[in-house]
């Protein structure tokens, strides 16, 4: 299932007998429109078919296109759906500042993977403010945790279509979720309307390679 409407739902949950001696809780980070719902439920899917326990929440709504995103999903957890700040294995940040945004619920030493693709609030459009030098965010953030930044957008427009850059980053981050590769794949050629399936898969592999650094 998907989690909507900043509720929380269950991909499944221990009373239903998803194991929970593996444990791993990944942040999905960014702004409406990139996808985030679809890369949580690709991962959540992922976990039940290994029989994982896994419960993910949305704590931010997404019906406003370019609004802050901040989807949670905890593999082998019998203790809720929100990841405790601080203790988040990795992130999956589909723009830059969102990573920092939501960088305290990171424990010390975790994954964050990068897009260094940004998307310009308003406020920059305008001349009201000015975006962060994306380089030097990515160098503070390394001081406290492994980051990993490459632009998820042109590796998914070199698969052949920029709108797969969700896709990218979970390929991505399937380096270091213990969850199999074919797992991934079995779930994406069930989530994503059969048209687009080579390019997502094409997507899935590349990101799975940008991602080994």
């Amino acid at each position: 299932m998907i989690p909507v409407n900043n509720k929380t739902q269950c991909f499944g949950t221990v009373p239903n007998g998803g194991k929970t001696d593996v444990k791993y809780d990944v942040v999905i980070c960014g702004v409406g429109g990139q996808g985030a719902i679809l890369a949580s439920d690709i991962l959540g899917r992922a976990a039940v078919l290994e029989e994982m326990a896994v419960q993910a929440a949305e704590t931010h709504g997404m019906a406003q296109r370019g609004g802050s995103v901040e989807n949670h999903v905890r593999i082998g957890s019998a203790y809720g759906s929100l990841i405790p700040q601080r203790s988040a294995d990795l992130m999956i940040a589909l723009e830059p500042i969102e990573a920092v945004r939501y960088a305290h619920l990171m424990k010390k030493g975790g994954v964050i993977l990068m897009n260094t693709e940004t998307v310009l609030p308003f406020t920059v459009t305008t001349g009201k403010a000015v975006y962060p030098n994306v380089s030097e965010l990515a160098e503070k953030l390394s001081k406290h945790f492994k980051v990993v930044p490459f632009n998820a957008t042109e590796v998914a427009k070199a698969a052949g279509n920029r709108q797969a850059a969700n896709v990218v980053m979970i390929g991505a981050a399937s380096n270091f979720i213990p969850i199999p590769e074919k797992t991934f794949k079995e779930c994406i050629q069930a989530l994503v309307p059969p048209k687009f399936l080579d390019v997502n898969l094409k997507a899935f592999d590349m990101g799975k390679e940008s991602g080994k650094q």
